[in-house]
């Protein structure tokens, strides 16, 4: 299902009405095991970051509201996703991505845990540096700018514009791991609002 729907969303979006602009593509990792973070106001972000990474697919983390459907939750598990309880994460929470990275597939997160406007003041969570640290994985920085309606990715114009991987295995020993944690989590805010500021002034300057 993964593999119709994007390649049909990929003909679409790219082939067809050319409302996708992707930047960076020589960041991604040429093997799939990593973690893959964007900015995040809309659903249109979780659309157009698996078509731009395409034909590599993307496991995301889904609250698990969105599977209390049970043909809306097969649909989603057909597309990659998996649930997690964002009121009350554990370690349970983990153990699902790690796997998957282990298993040398990508998986996506959207930091901020929720949609909203990314600015220098948004709250960014520790749970993608936390699982990339335990997976070992290196995080591929994203950020999108474009339209958030549905009908937008069609008929607007996005970027999504990757930055340079963050790597987690090369960290000195002497760190300890909430140490760990914290530079990992401030080097991804660092990049991803210097991305976001970048494809701004971008947009800013072909408009």
């Amino acid at each position: 299902m993964y593999k119709f729907i994007s390649g049909l969303l990929k003909l679409i979006i790219i082939k067809m009405s050319k409302s996708l602009e992707v930047q960076g593509k020589e960041n991604i990792p040429q093997l799939h095991r990593y973690l893959v973070t964007c900015t995040h106001e809309s659903y249109n972000e979780v659309i157009m970051l698996g078509i731009a990474i395409y034909p590599n697919q993307i496991h995301y983390m889904a609250k698990k509201e969105l599977f209390n459907n049970k043909w809306f939750g097969k649909f989603l598990t057909s597309l990659n996703a998996f649930p997690v309880d964002r009121e009350n994460p554990g370690p349970s929470t983990l153990k699902k991505p790690i796997k998957l990275l282990k298993e040398n597939k990508t998986v996506g997160i959207f930091p901020t845990g929720q949609r909203m406007k990314y600015n220098e003041g948004a709250p960014m969570k520790r749970g993608a540096v936390t699982i990339a640290l335990m997976a070992e994985a290196p995080i591929l920085p994203a950020a999108y700018v474009g339209p958030n309606k549905i009908k937008g990715l069609v008929t607007g114009k996005a970027v999504i514009k990757f930055g340079e991987p963050i790597e987690t295995k090369n960290l000195p020993k002497t760190m300890k791991r909430n140490e760990k944690l914290e530079y990992l989590t401030k080097e991804l805010e660092r990049k991803t609002i210097q991305l976001q500021s970048e494809l701004n002034e971008y947009m800013n300057n072909k408009n």
